[in-house]
């Protein structure tokens, strides 16, 4: 079981460059991917978008690459024709402001396109250093996703555990209920027909009640989806929307476990359970 949320982070310098690699992790129910690079390594997107979401099955994650460069060679060009349109359009407005101004090559210089600088870069240079780079920090960030999902599954498996033993409880009610049942029926047939008591119909009356008040059939069901539930965590790398359905099931019969039985002890029980319950599903939000 891993964890949606994370961070990760690795670096390598030299005295020519400085390298990084940020993932951060947040919750989504789907995989969203974001990944921001410099400019001029956006030919490389693709290739890393592929690998990273090879590794990650949901979750909003972000992969953040910073490149800072020093002593790299750079090429610099004139646009003359920029700089002679910048040079007269700024003398004409001198002159129609009667202003004795001319434009220096300082102001000239700073003007958009004047100047165009390139560097001397190599795609194959920068992949080179980016790949390694990022599987360690991918690397990281599934240690980091797996440490928390595991002390988040110690959680939730102790909410299932709760379940488990509310579970027997309710079970220990069910001979009860259907007494209870069976006694109260007896007692109104004696008030309304005295000593003219039929049992064979004591007991049909008894068989249409116990066919719709009694739970053992919710029960079973709920033991069953509670053991898929634990079997779920030990098999599934990647619980998170199975368990979410599971929840689903085990609470549409606690819901009717309690709308169905009339006994007080159970009705505490259904209350903690749902209690139990609202914690697990709010700890799978963060389950991958």
């Amino acid at each position: 079981m891993k964890s949606m949320t994370g961070y990760a982070s690795q670096e390598i310098q030299d005295e020519n460059i400085s390298l990084s690699v940020e993932i951060k992790g947040y919750n989504s129910r789907f995989l969203d991917l974001f990944v921001n690079l410099p400019p001029f390594l956006s030919s490389l997107e693709r290739e890393i978008r592929d690998y990273v979401a090879g590794r990650l099955n949901r979750g909003k994650v972000e992969v953040n690459i910073r490149v800072k460069e020093r002593n790299s060679d750079i090429f610099i060009s004139v646009n003359h024709r920029a700089a002679k349109t910048y040079y007269d359009s700024i003398l004409d407005l001198a002159g129609e402001l009667g202003l004795p101004e001319k434009p220096g090559l300082a102001l000239l210089l700073g003007m958009e396109g004047v100047l165009e600088i390139e560097k001397n870069r190599d795609d194959q240079k920068y992949r080179s250093l980016i790949t390694p780079l990022l599987q360690k920090a991918v690397d990281q960030f599934e240690v980091e996703r797996v440490r928390e999902g595991k002390h988040t599954q110690e959680d939730i498996l102790g909410h299932i555990a709760y379940l488990e033993e509310a579970l027997k409880a309710v079970s220990a009610h069910v001979p009860v209920l259907e007494a209870s049942i069976q006694e109260n029926l007896k007692t109104r047939f004696a008030e309304l027909l005295g000593d003219r008591i039929d049992e064979n119909r004591i007991l049909a009356e008894t068989a249409v009640l116990l066919m719709k008040y009694t739970i053992s059939e919710e029960l079973s069901r709920l033991s069953s989806h509670l053991a898929e539930f634990r079997s779920e965590t030990e098999r599934n790398p990647s619980p998170g929307k199975k368990l979410d359905f599971l929840c689903q099931e085990i609470n549409r019969e606690v819901n009717t476990i309690g709308s169905k039985t009339p006994v007080l002890e159970v009705s505490r029980a259904v209350v903690d359970m749902k209690n139990a319950l609202e914690n697990i599903r709010e700890q799978l939000r963060n389950i991958e």
